[in-house]
């Protein structure tokens, strides 16, 4: 009930309470909720050329011995770049887990375990850091790098490849060490390490190498938890685009849990075999084009309980599961602290017990910790300055958690809804959501307006005037309105614009001053453009010979009067007129000039193109003492200039114009004033002919 009151149509996308999901501005939701798309993060795996070492039986055995053996069985998988994407959309770094609308969800040490045969269970990888290659380098592989294959305490996955992807099968067993060092050092740093930069590893790695056994005694799987839960803590931020760690885990794990773009399941003999991500090994069979980022938000955002697969390895056979592996699926349910070198992070099952087939209650508050970088300095042992991390690790066995039979699901989801983030995209778009606002608004004023107060006592009629305020306030701060203006955006003559920028905007007029009288049409302060000199388009304006004594009042009428044309003075040279309100029509059948008279040729400038002409307020007719004043005005240059065009120019821009939009010329004057007008539309339209066509109908405010 209190939900419901809170956001009674289910459109806000939360949190609505933000104690958990703390840090909402910096997270990419906010970016895309505002419409601000980052499109697909780059992915940075670099499992392509895995393929290419060749490995002798004696490395083979190292590599098993080192506690690599299944994650070398793993094949270069296709990433779903969209799909990541989208997911990590949903990774909240508050508390390590996929916020999804119908619960948290996460990557557990049981799917690491499981999917790529890493041990979950033994000492914390973390040693020494390095700012520098060679001397490591130098111990660990027998040679050094030159400078061009290093950067800082990383080294070039190619240098790896180039001298170590070969080893002779009577090479010395120090010469064969060497290479299944460089070799597991090009493993990890190509899959559960991947890093950012692009084909770099950090050397740092090397010295848990050195001897084998006791490489195999490290918790590598939890390890590349802690990297993958900080890769993907960091691309959730609406400042980064890029993403690194095991991306082949974290997308596998999605097809194992998620009905969404899930590939069809391989049938041959290999899904059986251990690790589980080898059954998703090959080519996917699955559709998959035109699945863009946007596709999977939205089928996350729809996302039901049906397509989740909480308890998706419960049919498996279970003898095809390492003895090893098996004993310690049970720290999958540890709460603890994961740790690779300098980064440690919360692995919190409690918040996603559905994933154990245990009842989910309402979790504990996650304490707050602070994400440091402390590899800093080279040489420094980061042991030292982890010890309350290394102490809750060492305390794993000891927190596991157990669900509660007795808990409702159904408290658990109230709870849930009010403090995570239920949609990332908008279920209506901007452009649709203004529009009906808009529309709201302006039906609000003008009831607000129109109602009547009789009978009423002061308060009721306070409340009335109140909401008549508040309206019209919103709408002079609201972009468009019912009426649409096609204007010129300001632009130096002679210059050739992209295409993007040949884009109009609409309703781009500058906001109304409280006293102007035209209501409920204004535009945004933070899309405020200039216009040029108050610039005509002559090709959308048809000009009709008048005979000299007609009256020239009639130029600019609105339903036959011109009763607040709202037009506001430019203060200086570099300033030109702005365009302020969009409410008054323009009759085209009404412009009109003399025949026979080389000053209309000027007339046409003034209309068309006053440069630092101070324009008044039209109240009532416009008589021809004022348009004088307009006409000398104009710099002279402008009609010597105009008249210098030559015929071809005259010939394309009447092309531009039309036959049915320039008048017949009937006389020498004539003529000359077409000329000006032809060359009008050449410096002055920025519009291609397809985009006139498309705005034939609208009409123009001088």
């Amino acid at each position: 009930m209190d939900l419901a009151l809170m956001d009674p149509y289910g459109t806000n996308p939360g949190p609505i309470d933000g104690s958990v999901l703390y840090d909402q501005e910096k997270h990419v939701s906010s970016a895309v909720w505002d419409g601000q798309e980052r499109g697909a993060l780059r992915c940075h795996e670099h499992t392509s050329k895995l393929d290419q070492w060749t490995l002798t039986e004696k490395q083979i055995e190292l590599v098993d011995q080192a506690g690599f053996g299944y994650l070398r069985l793993i094949p270069a998988i296709s990433l779903d770049n969209p799909l990541i994407s989208a997911l990590v959309e949903r990774w909240r770094r508050e508390t390590n887990t996929f916020h999804l609308n119908v619960g948290e969800m996460t990557v557990t040490l049981k799917d690491v375990a499981l999917l790529l045969g890493l041990a979950i269970d033994g000492e914390p990888v973390i040693g020494i850091t390095h700012t520098t290659c060679n001397s490591v380098c130098e111990r660990y592989l027998g040679r050094a790098p030159e400078s061009s294959y290093t950067s800082g305490g990383m080294v070039k996955l190619s240098w790896l490849k180039e001298f170590f992807s070969y080893c002779p099968e009577d090479a010395p067993l120090e010469v064969i060490e060497c290479h299944t060092r460089a070799y597991l050092l090009y493993l990890v740093g190509s899959t559960i390490f991947s890093t950012t930069t692009g084909n770099k590893v950090p050397v740092m790695y090397l010295p848990l190498f050195e001897n084998f056994d006791l490489c195999g005694k490290y918790a590598w799987g939890s390890a590349a938890l802690a990297f993958l839960y900080r890769a993907l803590g960091n691309a959730s931020l609406r400042s980064q685009s890029t993403i690194s760690g095991c991306l082949t885990l974290l997308q596998c794990w999605s097809y194992f849990h998620l009905n969404i773009g899930r590939p069809k399941l391989n049938t041959d003999s290999m899904h059986d075999r251990f690790p589980l991500v080898l059954s998703w090994k090959g080519k996917q069979s699955g559709p998959t084009t035109n699945r863009d980022v946007v596709f999977y938000r939205k089928a996350l955002d729809s996302l039901k309980s049906c397509d989740v697969e909480w308890l998706p390895y419960r049919n498996m056979d279970s003898t095809v599961i390492p003895e090893d592996i098996k004993s310690n699926l049970i720290l999958g349910r540890s709460k603890t602290m994961l740790i690779c070198f300098d980064k440690a992070e919360r692995h919190l099952p409690n918040r996603c017990l559905r994933q154990y087939g245990m009842f989910q209650s309402i979790p504990e508050d996650v304490q707050r910790w602070e994400r440091k970088s402390r590899g800093v300095d080279g040489g420094v042992d980061l042991s030292g300055k982890m010890e309350s991390e290394i102490n809750e690790w060492l305390e794993r066995r000891f927190h596991i958690v157990e669900g509660d039979d007795g808990a409702d699901e159904s408290d658990y989801m109230q709870w849930y809804l009010r403090i995570t983030r239920k949609f990332v995209g908008r279920p209506i778009s901007l452009s649709s959501e203004f529009q009906r606002t808009n529309a709201g608004l302006r039906e609000i004023a003008r009831m607000a307006d129109t109602f009547s107060t009789n009978g009423l006592d002061e308060e009721q009629v306070d409340l009335i005037n109140s909401i008549r305020t508040i309206a019209h306030e919103c709408l002079r701060d609201q972009v468009g309105g019912p009426y649409i203006v096609s204007a010129t955006p300001q632009i130096e003559v002679g210059k050739r614009i992209r295409g993007k920028e040949r884009v109009r905007r609409k309703g781009t007029g500058k906001r109304l001053r409280k006293d102007d009288p035209a209501q409920y049409i204004a535009a945004s302060e933070d899309d405020q453009s200039q216009y040029c000199g108050a610039t005509v388009r002559v090709e959308q304006l048809p000009l009709h010979h008048l005979h000299r004594e007609e009256d020239h009042s009639q130029l600019c009428p609105v339903d036959n009067e011109v009763t607040g044309l709202d037009m506001i003075n430019g203060d200086g040279e570099g300033e030109n007129m702005q365009l302020c309100n969009a409410d008054i029509g323009f009759d085209h059948s009404e412009l009109s000039h003399e025949a026979g008279e080389e000053g209309n040729a000027e007339l046409i400038h003034a209309v068309v193109k006053v440069d630092d002409t101070q324009l008044f307020e039209a109240t009532g007719n416009i008589n021809d003492s004022q348009l004088c004043d307009v006409m000398n005005e104009v710099k002279e240059s402008q009609f010597s200039d105009s008249a210098k065009v030559v015929d071809s120019q005259i010939c394309d821009a009447t092309n531009e114009v039309g036959d049915s939009e320039l008048p017949h010329v009937t006389s020498e004057s004539d003529r000359q004033t077409s000329k000006v007008e032809a060359e009008v539309v050449l410096e002055s339209s920025l519009e291609t002919p397809q985009d006139i066509a498309q705005q034939s109908k609208c009409s123009v405010v001088v």
